[in-house]
């Protein structure tokens, strides 16, 4: 593994489309036009569970066929995002890839020798932590270069000073 930092030349930045993801995609652009380094802008298709190969719900229903379509759907609103957001940055790429999210941004991060990962945080606590865990926890935990979290947003009801009595 390479200790260093700098310089920056390829920025990993997984979406969910969710605000809190676009929000990070803004600050990894943010990143790439400083350091002038590309920016690899990921989602990952959460492949479809089944009972096993021999399972057969609906012998006219292709899951893999329903599965390409997902990915290639998704793609073209990654496409659409990118072009929407990152009118600035002219080195972007788009990427759909299907697995587990956390697994899929560490090979990705990996297998495209990126310097930085940019992603967001979900906020998560309690058991939704416990029972979904956190992408962004294992992804800081085993990613071979650094990783920057953009920290989610509280809802509108937690935000400061609407908490409990003696909290600010």
């Amino acid at each position: 593994m390479d200790d260093r930092i700098l310089p920056v030349k390829s920025i990993l930045c997984p979406v969910d489309f969710s605000d809190d993801s676009i929000r990070a995609l803004k600050k990894a652009e943010e990143l790439a036009l400083h350091f002038d380094a590309a920016l690899l802008v990921l989602h990952v298709v959460t492949p479809i569970p089944t009972a096993g190969p021999t399972f057969d719900p609906q012998p006219d229903f292709d899951i893999n066929a329903y599965q390409d379509s997902l990915r290639l759907g998704y793609q073209a609103e990654l496409d659409r995002i990118v072009a929407e957001q990152l009118q600035k940055c002219t080195q972007t790429k788009a990427v759909v890839a299907v697995g587990d999210p956390a697994d899929e941004i560490l090979r990705v991060a990996g297998g495209e020798k990126v310097d930085m990962v940019v992603l967001s945080t979900h906020g998560e606590t309690g058991w939704r932590h416990l029972v979904f865990g956190s992408v962004a926890e294992r992804v800081v935990r085993h990613a071979s270069c650094p990783v920057l979290t953009i920290r989610a947003r509280p809802p509108a009801d937690n935000k400061p000073g609407k908490g409990r009595p003696g909290e600010s």
